[in-house]
């Protein structure tokens, strides 16, 4: 199997761009420099779409591995949020979607040949892959409070605005592994289905993200949402206290 090419592999200028507002925004808010509303949104919202692009480049480089050569050539491994086929449905709804209701919806996934992946079980994994990534990016801002530092070091907005950022990895693990065509969770189940069974499902996927909009707003399935993205930061260790305090400075904002 070839390995990617050095330059294909290499981080694009938008990505490192974002990622370091992230830094900043992060340094501004664990220093005590400012504890604004502002600059919490600032850091969430280029958290957020540093995890997009964790997601879809993980997407990616599994097809990579998988065999399928095309995703090389799009640019989707250098984790360029403007290379993905779709980009407004990619970064900006979810973004827009996080403004307005602080849940962590699923972007337009990135183009993958699945004909040329080896088998059915690197189709799953390409699949798993995403909220895989967003899985590992939950733990990695899970780490500091398993260790107590919110306890031991960095302002209280610091803490806040990074287990809030936590909040959304879990409502996108949550919402991204339903079994429902369109999303991950049915796309790790869809290889191993027939044929009929998955052409149905692609059909139905069409209008899969148009549904699950109107479901979000419906107060029991928001509700069941909000409780197993709770559960999960739970689970992760994270005090429910942060997400509260970073999603009230994050909505105080609007």
């Amino acid at each position: 199997m070839s390995s990617p090419r050095a330059d294909s592999m290499r981080l694009s200028a938008r990505f490192l761009l974002i990622l370091a507002g992230l830094i900043g925004f992060g340094g501004v808010l664990y220093l005590g420099l400012s504890s604004a509303n502002a600059v919490v949104i600032g850091f969430v919202v280029l958290g957020w779409i540093v995890s997009l692009c964790l997601h879809e480049s993980a997407h990616a480089f599994a097809a990579y591995l998988g065999g399928d050569r095309s995703v090389e050539t799009r640019g989707y491994l250098t984790l360029d949020p403007m290379a993905y086929a779709q980009p407004l449905l990619t970064f900006g709804l979810p973004v827009l979607f996080v403004m307005l209701g602080g849940i962590g919806l699923p972007g337009g996934a990135v183009y993958i040949e699945r004909v040329a992946l080896r088998s059915h079980w690197w189709d799953s994994l390409v699949s798993a892959a995403g909220p895989l990534a967003n899985a590992i990016f939950l733990g990695l801002l899970a780490i500091p409070f398993w260790l107590d530092w919110p306890m031991a070091a960095g302002a209280g907005a610091f803490w806040s605005a990074v287990g809030f950022l936590a909040y959304l990895q879990a409502t996108a693990l949550a919402l991204n592994l339903l079994p429902i065509p369109g999303f991950d969770g049915f796309g790790i189940i869809r290889p191993h289905l027939p044929h009929d069974m998955q052409a149905q499902a692609d059909r139905f996927a069409a209008i899969a993200g148009l549904l699950l909009l109107a479901l979000v707003f419906i107060p029991q399935f928001g509700s069941a949402i909000r409780n197993a993205s709770l559960a999960i930061t739970d689970f992760a260790g994270i005090d429910r206290y942060f997400i509260a305090k970073g999603y009230a400075m994050f909505r105080l904002f609007r």
